[in-house]
């Protein structure tokens, strides 16, 4: 029996992690040195910083090229940090893809609603035959983007990529700015810009499963949009009655009292094909109408949700992608809402436990990608395996 539970054990440890991170205060004078000396990377690195909205990232994007010679620096703002302890407030994240493990190319996507397809297609496929050339032996790929959470543009660049990216498995998080929805930022190389996404691909000798998870099912309670502003993401009528009253009317609130903590305990769900994604909403505006997260349209059939309780769905579905062997690091995206939950539950410490014992790092999104989808309430990511030998 005692040998039967070191097995089972030793089948459930996590490897040594094979993504390197470390994070700091984002009032540290010199907050680039300090990650530098913790991270241990060296020139062929590849960096991606997760820094809250209220660290100086101007002085981040000027300063990176200088602390970290020969290391390609991305990186976006956030509205909440994921460390190796889970979730943090007002850090700097960094993680690092070390060469002998992974090579990584990015891709600039500059004004997203001007996106030329044929462009973007050309460029992907460059930079995959080009990380093919420098490790042809190496055989798996993936893909991640860091979008401006505020562009309105996720759904578009998404569906471009889906079509030239093949089998190659693609996630990604939307950019953040704590709560305050004003200006939300993406680092690429020195440069800080809105409007924009940075796209990298990835190469390396490791297993990685890309995946997506939430915590919430349907309810029989249904309600039809009757009118929308798709470009703006604004849902103006629900059922032929202002939108923000009857949402607050079908949950039997008071439509003054609609706030995060209440669209984050009650999502709603669109149903496309056999699959309820979320569509969650952002927040109320003064015209009565609900700004959603993601692309909303007239004629939809909302379904409101049911939340699963949080932390137990979270352990178990990251222990799913531990079946046959942990992961050695999770690279995850989570939604903000997901944290809002938490918070109002007073889960965070419990979640946070979570997150940190299986080797999740990055950041809290406005929004997630998967395939070509842009959704929300997921915590999306890649599951990061150790190779299989050591000289291979």
């Amino acid at each position: 029996m005692a040998a039967d539970t070191a097995t089972l054990a030793g089948k459930l440890a996590r490897a040594a992690p094979v993504l390197a991170s470390a994070n700091t205060p984002c009032d540290d004078p010199d907050a680039l040195r300090t990650l530098r000396g913790r991270l241990g990377l060296s020139a062929g690195d590849f960096l991606v910083l997760f820094a809250s909205p209220l660290a100086d990232v101007p002085r981040l994007a000027r300063e990176a090229a200088e602390v970290f010679p020969g290391i390609t620096v991305i990186g976006c703002t956030t509205a909440g940090e994921i460390t190796g302890a889970g979730y943090a407030s007002r850090e700097i994240v960094a993680i690092g893809f070390p060469r002998s493990l992974f090579v990584c190319d990015t891709i600039l996507v500059r004004n997203l609603r001007e996106v030329d397809n044929h462009d973007l297609s050309y460029r992907v496929l460059r930079a995959r035959a080009e990380l093919e050339r420098r490790e042809p032996g190496w055989q798996t790929e993936f893909a991640f983007t860091l979008i401006d959470g505020l562009s309105l543009a996720e759904d578009m660049l998404m569906g471009a990529l889906a079509m030239t990216m093949g089998p190659v498995p693609i996630f990604g998080g939307s950019a953040g700015d704590d709560v305050a929805f004003t200006r939300a930022f993406v680092l690429h190389e020195g440069e800080l810009l809105t409007d924009a996404a940075v796209v990298t691909l990835v190469r390396t000798r490791c297993r990685v499963k890309v995946f997506t998870l939430d915590h919430l099912s349907p309810t029989e309670a249904q309600m039809v949009v009757t009118g929308a502003d798709p470009a703006r993401r604004l849902v103006t009528e629900i059922n032929a009655e202002p939108a923000g009253r009857e949402y607050a009317r079908i949950l039997q609130k008071d439509p003054a009292q609609l706030d995060s903590m209440t669209f984050a305990a009650h999502p709603l769900l669109v149903r496309i094909g056999d699959t309820h994604h979320v569509r969650s909403i952002q927040r109320v505006n003064e015209d009565g109408h609900l700004v959603f997260h993601s692309a909303i349209a007239e004629g939809v059939v909302l379904t409101l949700a049911r939340p699963e309780p949080i932390v137990a769905h979270l352990e178990r579905e990251l222990g799913r992608l531990a079946e046959g062997g942990a992961p050695a690091s999770i690279l995850g995206f989570d939604c903000m809402l997901r944290r809002i939950e938490a918070e109002q539950t007073q889960e965070v410490g419990a979640l946070s436990r979570v997150l940190a014992r299986h080797g999740v790092v990055g950041f809290n999104t406005y929004g997630e990608q998967f395939h070509a989808t842009h959704v929300n309430q997921t915590l999306t990511g890649a599951a990061i395996y150790p190779p299989e030998t050591e000289d291979q």
